[in-house]
């Protein structure tokens, strides 16, 4: 019999690899005369399409089991409907997995007959604390964002006053928008702080015109890192590319918001 097991290196004392479709290598064996072929996986660290690729060598070597730490349900069903077993929650070396195989020790497997197994299986530890290890660390890259929200909605309420506003902002569209565009171009930060500001003025009864322009220019124009800009790709690019960016974020804020009130109106 011919078994297939995702491992981490080319060899039989290597440890079984957890991701069927990512792990770097697979060995078939055949498990009577122990003779084993070790075929790299070329896609292991391209996720696109990775895992159908390893059942195209699975499948092409005519094997009848896979042993495997996880198999996704795609991939699952790929294999299952070309007649080959599916284990899951495998671990320990390649060499220990397949004695514990031949007595019988990881069950009949999942087949194309026994497939409805897969969709009930658990979660297992190991899985879990990935899983809350990645949310963790996504939260972790998120949570400075979040504070500086926070922080520039107090500011911008704490220090700017509507009447000051009105004193920079007259309710004139173009003039508005050249204001807007000049705050975004000054401004530095996150991208996700214009919309804050953009949010609280237009809660203070600033135009659509305004907003728009000053969040076009925050990500597009940047006087603050301009020096920097500068060292990195010369006078002339520098400031070519602001200042077409500032010239042309007026007339796309306002376009932008005439095509929406058209839209909406």
């Amino acid at each position: 019999m011919k078994i297939a097991i995702s491992a981490e290196r080319a060899e039989l004392a290597s440890n079984v690899a957890y991701r069927f479709g990512l792990s770097p290598y697979l060995l078939v064996v055949d498990t009577e005369t122990m003779d084993f072929k070790a075929l790299a996986n070329p896609w292991a660290t391209s996720r696109p399409g990775a895992g159908v690729q390893a059942v195209i060598l699975a499948v092409t070597e005519g094997v009848e089991v896979v042993l495997t730490g996880y198999c996704g349900p795609a991939i699952y069903n790929q294999l299952v409907s070309n007649g080959i077993k599916v284990i899951t929650n495998v671990s320990g070396t390649v060499e220990e997995v397949i004695e514990k195989h031949k007595v019988g020790g990881f069950g009949r497997g999942l087949a194309a007959e026994g497939g409805k197994e897969q969709a009930t299986k658990h979660i297992n530890r190991d899985t879990l604390v990935r899983a809350l290890r990645s949310s963790a660390k996504q939260f972790a890259n998120i949570l400075p964002i979040l504070i500086g929200v926070v922080l520039c909605i107090g500011l911008f309420n704490a220090f700017v006053s509507k009447e000051a506003l009105a004193s920079i902002f007259s309710g004139n569209a173009v003039v508005d928008t050249l204001w807007g565009a000049c705050f975004g171009s000054i401004l530095a930060g996150n991208p996700i702080n214009s919309y804050v500001i953009g949010a609280a003025l237009l809660n203070h009864g600033i135009s659509l015109f305004a907003v728009t322009a000053l969040i076009i220019t925050w990500v597009t124009v940047g006087l603050v890192q301009l020096p920097a800009e500068i060292a990195s790709l010369g006078l002339r690019f520098a400031l070519l590319r602001n200042g077409l960016c500032l010239v042309l974020a007026i007339p796309v804020a306002i376009l932008t918001v005439m095509i929406l009130n058209f839209i909406i109106g």
